[in-house]
């Protein structure tokens, strides 16, 4: 693992000790666009929150480059497609990645510009994957 990607890990492990990290996520994220409101209206939040902690470590092993998630990044990918059962327009994930690098600098205390370039890095590997099979 990179030396980036082990200091994103690491910032994500500080941000999970302290509490309301994913609920200000959500609350970033829903407050950029309308779309993205109507897509979480009828959701169960406790449900989601486990999903999204799962998926964040899953996208961060990803962008490390390991092949032991490829069929969980698989999985995702097609659960957001436009055929998926939650389809997400490629467009706004600009949205999810700035959402929460900024929780991440609210919640992570050795946040710097050089660790959110990192984060940038690490999810927009992701973001590029589900488009790439949207």
């Amino acid at each position: 693992m990179s030396q980036f990607l082990a200091d994103v890990q690491a910032s994500y492990g500080r941000c999970l000790k302290e509490r309301g990290f994913i609920t200000r996520f959500y609350e970033l994220l829903l407050e950029r666009d309308e779309r993205i409101n109507q897509m979480f209206a009828k959701t169960d939040w406790s449900q989601q929150n486990k999903a999204l902690r799962r998926g964040i470590s899953i996208a961060l092993t990803f962008a490390g480059g390991s092949s032991i998630v490829e069929r969980s990044m698989k999985e995702m990918a097609d659960a957001h497609s436009r055929k998926g059962r939650a389809p997400v327009d490629p467009a706004l994930y600009i949205h999810w990645r700035e959402s929460l690098v900024q929780a991440v600098s609210e919640f992570d205390p050795r946040f710097n510009d050089e660790l959110g370039i990192d984060w940038q890095q690490a999810l927009k590997t992701t973001t590029d994957y589900f488009t790439a099979h949207y």
